[in-house]
């Protein structure tokens, strides 16, 4: 079986380098902020590229399509749970800083993507 290539997307390893980057500072906090708001983080970002290679996996546009507004949806929902972790005085400057490029970068990325995986004949 060869090597799946949805890790060759760039939408995909921007995807994962967020997820990690989540992972990294969400295993620093306190139980209580991991148990509740952290495992949702971790979670909703990890099904971004999830969702990515899933749809990439399904070798039909109409399928790889529907991951891909999952991954959306995903995204959203981190953006949202990040949202709430800065709010809660969980995420400092310095790691906002660093997600924020991230995420613009992905959203217009996936939208990207899943503009040229409907253009396809």
């Amino acid at each position: 079986m060869a090597r799946p290539d949805f890790e060759e997307l760039k939408v995909y390893q921007l995807a994962e380098k967020l997820a990690n980057e989540i992972w990294k500072i969400v295993q620093a906090w306190k139980q209580f902020e991991k148990d509740t708001v952290g495992k949702q983080i971790v979670r909703s970002a990890d099904s971004i590229c999830a969702n990515i290679a899933e749809g990439r996996g399904r070798f039909n546009d109409q399928d790889n399509r529907r991951f891909i507004k999952i991954a959306r949806g995903s995204l959203y929902e981190t953006i949202c749970f990040l949202r709430l972790a800065y709010l809660r005085k969980l995420l400092t400057k310095q790691q906002t800083d660093k997600l924020k490029p991230l995420i613009d970068e992905l959203s217009p990325k996936l939208n990207a993507y899943l503009k040229s995986i409907g253009n396809r004949k």
